[in-house]
């Protein structure tokens, strides 16, 4: 791998390494004992999940045991939408779409990823294959059909593994939003990719201090912030770090390497039904054109909406525009 990234003034490129590799310097990341954190090891295969997922509330026990809460929003009638969130947040991060759309008629499931928000925190599985079973499991314990999926971030690309590994045939609409497919980390077959320095460099403040982390963050580059003339909301800060703070240590870190190294180039071929994607093109955390421009190529009946400097965080700063373009696109 080259120790230099070509072209790095394409836009959001030279912000991602200053941003989030700059929060501290780029060191072997350590885990507690001296562990070193293997970057390079493949992901273990997903584990065996024989039987059926069970329902006890807003709880979800998935075949391999873990628990996952998740909400039930609007009429359970309504046409389904279901919400998968970004790192390191929960399903809270969706609230102002799923407020909105359940008010809309729409019935809307959002749950907690494995190991962040309320849901249980499995040391093992923080992985995309896991994260799409899970998602599988909750929409078979629901017995959820012509769902409409939208993923953000991290999210999305839970969205498109359960595509490569499950299927369409529940499924009605697909939903990008500032998504990390194809893939983010730069190797031969996407020199377009961020360099994996910059994913130590998280991994190595995560392990160095991960609630300063987390502030800088969600106060800087997340929501561009950090940008002359922006106004920073400090509830959406604290809200933001809050809901970091809430998923476990370990399963954060571990889904660094998920949300950057997984590559979801074979699952995105696999998209047959509408497919709406939205991003921003001040994007610090994912940049565009890795990412969403990339992703248009893969799924070519796919509608692109390009928010004109929209940061990361658009589902929270752009989130009437976002509305209305995700009703919209169910409306059809």
């Amino acid at each position: 791998m080259s120790d230099r990234i070509e072209n790095d003034s394409l836009p959001g490129r030279r912000q991602v390494l200053t941003a989030l590799a700059g929060a501290a310097a780029v060191s072997p990341v350590l885990l507690p004992g001296g562990e070193a954190a293997a970057r390079t090891k493949p992901a273990a295969p997903a584990v065996s999940r024989a039987g059926k997922p069970a329902l006890n509330g807003n709880i979800v026990t998935t075949r391999d045991g873990v628990s996952l809460y998740f909400k039930d929003w609007g009429p359970k009638n309504g046409p389904v939408v279901t919400l998968s969130h970004g790192w390191p947040l929960s399903s809270d991060s969706w609230e102002s779409q799923a407020f909105f759309l359940a008010s809309q008629g729409f019935r809307v499931i959002a749950h907690d990823r494995r190991g962040h928000g309320r849901s249980s925190q499995p040391w093992d599985g923080n992985d995309m294959d896991h994260y799409a079973d899970d998602l599988a499991d909750v929409i078979a314990a629901l017995d959820l059909r012509d769902i409409s999926a939208f993923g953000f971030s991290t999210g999305g690309g839970e969205v498109a593994r359960y595509v490569g590994r499950h299927g369409t045939g529940r499924v009605k609409k697909l939903g990008l939003i500032s998504a990390v497919p194809p893939v983010m980390v730069k190797k031969a077959s996407n020199p377009g990719g961020l360099l994996i320095e910059v994913f130590d460099g998280i991994r190595t403040a995560a392990i160095a201090d991960r609630a300063q982390l987390y502030r800088d963050i969600a106060s800087g580059p997340f929501f561009g912030y950090n940008r002359p003339g922006a106004k920073p909301s400090q509830g959406v800060i604290d809200a933001w770090w809050l809901q970091g703070m809430q998923g476990g240590h370990k399963n954060t870190f571990d889904s660094i390497k998920a949300f950057s190294e997984t590559d979801f180039t074979e699952d995105l071929k696999k998209f047959d039904r509408p497919t709406l994607i939205v991003h921003g093109d001040d994007d610090q955390i994912v940049p565009i054109d890795a990412s969403a421009h990339a992703a248009k190529k893969l799924v070519p009946h796919a509608e692109l909406k390009v928010y004109a400097g929209a940061p990361h965080g658009l589902a929270e700063t752009h989130k009437e525009r976002l509305n209305q373009d995700l009703l919209a696109f169910l409306r059809r």
